[in-house]
């Protein structure tokens, strides 16, 4: 016999997995999930535990009103949880097993909410978080049938993986974020291009670079050098791949000043997709005025024998290097260092060789 495929359950599976990486998550997923199991509503809560609030809270077509009194004053002590991992539950089916004073606020609020007719799953991650699925339909409706359940926990499977899917998305955005602050922080301009040199994503240090449209700018959507050679040596990192490791050159920019490239090829050998072909750096070079210990002491307030250790450190040079090239002990350099720090209030080498490069010439 011919097993068909119900088109409703397949739309509904599209939305949950296509609807986790949306510009807000989970709704149409939810919306959907209520249309095919009749309910008036779905709810989505994601939390780790001893939190006061959760981390994702989503529940499309409830009145704002109780949701605001639910996060409030029931939230933390919500007593309709820590339900059998993965196993379907009514309210009534819960109730059973409880007193019934012990619930009496809750019945409360639900009953202000609309009623008790509510079906629930919740999902448990080991030592990271749970995530609670609930259907609620108002009280003047039917209750959910025997049938409704088995629906919903058919659909359990996916949806464990597609709170496990969004959690990876959510790492990798937050870890994306890191990385955009820590470049920001180091004066790097940061652009990810795809195999056309459409930009992927960019930091705020990029896009005001853009911005100036002086040497690199956009056009139709690709980022665009004002020397073709520029661009040649994309093409060819795009042709070789990792293989060729890196490439650096220099974009000039007469009235904005002059710009130092340099382009790493990123490989993704599990899809060859090409998206993400290419991380580009983009920093103004090191003034060589700003070499000079004088300069630098005048500028940053900073005492001579200081300065002479800062222009080492710009230079590149470790503070082992610094403290050899200038003939000082090792501790004496780290004393001086932490002197710098309190003076130009940064708390890592790395911010002050940032600040360093963002001295005005």
């Amino acid at each position: 016999m011919q097993h068909v495929l119900d088109p409703r359950y397949s739309s509904l599976l599209a939305r949950l997995y296509g609807g986790i990486d949306a510009e807000r998550p989970w709704e149409s997923f939810l919306e959907a999930l209520a249309d095919w199991l009749q309910a008036d509503f779905a709810t989505l809560i994601i939390a780790a535990r001893g939190r006061p609030l959760p981390g994702t809270f989503v529940s499309p077509g409830a009145d704002p009103a109780r949701v605001a009194e639910y996060m409030e004053r029931l939230f933390a002590q919500d007593p309709f949880r820590d339900l059998p991992d993965g196993r379907v539950t009514s309210f009534a089916e819960f109730l059973a097993q409880r007193e019934p004073e012990q619930l009496a606020e809750y019945r409360e609020y639900l009953a202000l909410a609309g009623g008790e007719q509510v079906l629930a799953v919740d999902l448990r991650f080991p030592n990271r978080f749970e995530a609670r699925f609930r259907l609620t339909r108002r009280s003047e409706r039917d209750n959910f049938t025997a049938q409704d359940r088995a629906r919903l926990q058919e659909l359990v499977p996916h949806l464990r993986t597609a709170v496990e899917l969004f959690e990876r998305l959510e790492f990798a955005r937050a870890e994306h974020s890191v990385y955009r602050s820590a470049t920001d922080g180091l004066g790097l301009a940061l652009l990810v291009l795809d195999r056309e040199l459409r930009p992927v994503s960019a930091n705020h240090l990029a896009e005001r670079l853009l911005s100036e449209g002086e040497g690199v700018r956009l056009a139709g959507g690709k980022l665009r050098f004002a020397a073709a050679e520029a661009g040649q040596r994309l093409a060819e990192l795009l042709d070789g791949g990792a293989a060729l490791g890196i490439a650096r050159f220099r974009v000039a920019r007469p009235e904005h000043g002059d710009l130092v490239v340099t382009a790493r090829a990123i490989d993704l050998p599990a899809t060859h997709s090409g998206a993400g072909a290419l991380a580009l750096f983009l920093a103004r070079p090191w003034d060589e005025r700003l070499q000079d210990p004088e300069t630098i002491s005048a500028l940053l307030g900073v005492t001579p024998a200081e300065g002479r250790l800062c222009a080492m450190l710009g230079k590149g040079q470790s503070l082992g290097e610094a403290a050899e090239a200038l003939g000082i002990a090792y501790n004496t350099a780290k004393v001086q260092l932490r002197s710098i720090f309190t003076k130009t209030q940064v708390n890592r080498q790395a911010q002050l060789i940032s600040l360093l490069r963002q001295l005005p010439g």
